[in-house]
């Protein structure tokens, strides 16, 4: 595709965006049918992606990762998205949600203890906020933290957690006062390693969408964390879990972009090899609509994912533009996979063809990292001044590459 942003991709992107479409297509698209309908997660994926260096994109070299940008990280998540959205909801949780939250969040020691692990793909991390009563509203969250000496004691359990039951390390949000007022300065973060004593997990099964990828559940029961795996001060959590999602939600955004492009090429396929009344379907002027709608989709996502990665590397604010770019695009991914499915008529009810697939995983992330109806609201207190985050977050350090490239 000719980028109407290609201005913002340099050489490097292009070389990124090539090795993720060529794993993509060669590693994951082969296999992805048979793991979609096993309801698992391929077993190889985690693996091959940490030998690419994805799984530390965007991580400065000198903690293990590849040094790359935050473009980077959209271009890869982007490509994932169009062989799976298993594939990228990795990328979401593990870069994303949890490991650039460690580099944002962490000491010098923690970066060099936690994240470099996490970065070389030889520790797999997730993150884990929602929790059976408490989704959108986060401030209902029962999960606790009670600091004994020099360990807190976490009790609670947290739901719909992607790779709760391959993950060695879990960023955990849990009230370490549940007397503070407003609910959220109560909250602070942890890291929980999967060897700890108390920790459990189990996996979902009959999921609509996203079937080739793990999500579960995670218990704590008297979980004994070392003080030194808190990240940040007490009473930080809920501005980190908010700068954690952040991140995520520009992948998925990215990711949501890749699906209307894998879309929009099997309806454009689709459409000049099926014949109705004598001609292709692609020359009937309602399938042209459709398509040209996916078009249009296409290229004003991508707009707004990228815009939100360029100002990340700036180290500019971009929670509205990430925001933003997340609500449409998903949106817009949910309505082209629908219109695909349409385009294929019978076909596109079977999952002998992959749109079926892309209908039912676009759907999710409709609903995660934040529903639709709470980007929709967030989009008007910022436009009307009724949304004051600046107190409550710092940004994503700037992209240098000189830095981030030095080992």
């Amino acid at each position: 595709m000719t980028s109407p942003m290609g201005f913002l991709f340099n050489e490097e992107h292009e070389m990124v965006r090539k090795m993720a479409r060529e794993f993509a297509a060669n590693e994951i698209a082969p296999r992805v049918k048979e793991f979609d309908r096993k309801q698992e997660l391929d077993p190889e994926l985690l693996p091959k992606m940490a030998a690419q260096g994805f799984l530390g994109i965007c991580i400065p070299a000198r903690y293990g990762g590849a040094g790359m940008d935050y473009i980077s990280l959209g271009i890869v998540s982007e490509e994932l998205e169009y062989a799976d959205t298993a594939a990228r909801v990795i990328m979401s949780v593990h870069v994303g949600l949890n490991s650039l939250g460690i580099f944002q969040w962490g000491t010098e020691e923690q970066k060099q203890r936690l994240l470099a692990p996490q970065a070389r793909g030889e520790k797999i991390a997730c993150f884990c906020l929602t929790e059976p009563d408490a989704g959108t509203d986060v401030q209902a969250m029962r999960s606790t933290a009670r600091r004994e000496g020099d360990v807190y004691i976490l009790n609670g359990e947290k739901v719909w957690i992607s790779l709760a039951d391959v993950a060695d390390h879990f960023l955990v949000i849990a009230k370490t006062d549940a007397k503070a007022q407003p609910a959220h300065r109560g909250m602070s973060a942890f890291i929980v390693s999967r060897d700890m004593a108390g920790l459990t997990s189990g996996s979902y099964h009959g999921k609509l969408g996203v079937r080739a990828g793990n999500t579960g559940w995670i218990k704590m029961d008297n979980v004994e964390v070392p003080a030194e795996n808190r990240i940040g001060e007490e009473g930080e959590g809920f501005k980190i879990a908010l700068t954690c999602i952040d991140n995520g939600r520009y992948t998925v955004a990215a990711g949501a972009l890749g699906l209307i492009r894998a879309s929009l090429d099997a309806s454009t396929r689709y459409a000049k090899q099926r014949k109705t009344f004598g001609k292709p379907i692609a020359e009937h002027q309602l399938v042209r609509r459709m398509i040209s709608l996916m078009v249009q989709r296409r290229d004003a996502a991508e707009l707004l994912v990228y815009k939100a990665g360029w100002m990340k590397n700036q180290g500019l604010r971009n929670t509205r533009e990430t925001t933003l770019a997340k609500w449409f695009a998903t949106d817009a991914s949910f309505d082209s996979a629908a219109d695909a499915v349409q385009i294929h008529g019978a076909y596109g009810f079977s999952d002998e063809y992959d749109v079926e697939r892309f209908l039912r995983n676009s759907k999710g992330a409709v609903i995660y990292e934040g529903t639709r109806e709470l980007q929709q609201l967030l989009q008007a207190d910022f436009e009307m001044g009724g949304r004051d985050l600046p107190r409550l977050r710092c940004e994503l350090p700037a992209y240098d590459a000189d830095v981030w490239m030095a080992e």
